[in-house]
Order: C-alpha cells, then structure tokens, then sequence
C-alpha cells in the first residue's frame, strides 16, 4: 500500500464465474484481511467495492473505473491513489470456475490507462490450493 492510505478497495470479479459465485468468498477474504487482503490493517474504515468485468474482454472495466474514481472523490473525498483494485482470483488462477482469464494482460492495460492501483487475487480457495500443491493448477501467490 505505497503512496496514501488506502480507502477503497474494489474486487473486480469475472462475469462468467458471477453466474455461479456470489463473490461472498471474497468479500469474506477482504473482511478478515487474509489471503490477497492481508496487507491492510482492519478496522481501518477501507470501502469494499464490488463489481463484475461485464464480459469478455472486460467491457465495462474502464467505465467502473472512471465512476468509482469519480464517485470516491465526489461522495466520499478519497483521491484516485487512495483506491486500489483487486482482480479476483476467479480471473487471475486456475480454479473451480475456470483456468486464468484470457483477457487479463488487456484489462491489466486497460487499469493502467486509467492510472488505478491493481493487484492479482483476492480469495484463496482451500480446494484450489490444494490442486496447486499437487500439480492440477498453475502455481499462484498471494
């Protein structure tokens, strides 16, 4: 978490895998401040956003981003290096849903045109790590 503090984080979700997955599983990380999250201090005030890419290849991405960082400063002051986003691990591994999003390099442009803060994962699925460890999933790091 360089620069200011963070204030908001965004759990960007893969549309396909919103057909079956709640995003609770995340937003559960987010609030225990463990796999992907556990860099930021709990009871900190931070904003969860949630929202869904809008299909292959991300279309609706840079659209939240430009409201999100818009509606932050507007509604609540937090400046566009006080966000950071997450891509959810639904995207960025291989797992339950589906193996890494195809798109990913294109979105990951797509956020740096926009000049957010990013970063990969977010839940850390027992069955998913476990398939890792023996070999069936890429490796992946929170």
């Amino acid at each position: 978490m360089e620069g200011k503090k963070t204030k908001v984080v965004a759990v960007i979700q893969c549309d396909f895998a919103k057909e079956r997955c709640s995003g609770f599983a995340c937003l559960d990380s987010f609030a225990k401040r463990i796999d992907a999250f556990k860099g930021y201090p709990a009871d900190s005030g931070i904003i969860a956003v949630p929202f869904n890419c809008g299909g292959c290849p991300g279309r609706r991405i840079p659209r939240t981003v430009a409201h999100l960082v818009k509606s932050a400063m507007k509604k609540a002051g937090v400046e566009k290096d006080e966000i950071v986003i997450h891509l959810s691990s639904c995207m960025v591994t291989d797992n339950g849903h589906y193996p890494p999003c195809p798109h990913l390099g294109y979105i990951e442009k797509m956020l740096e045109r926009k000049g957010v803060a990013y970063r990969k994962g977010s839940y850390g699925s027992k069955t998913a790590s476990s398939r890792r460890r023996e070999g069936k999933y890429e490796p992946f790091e929170f």
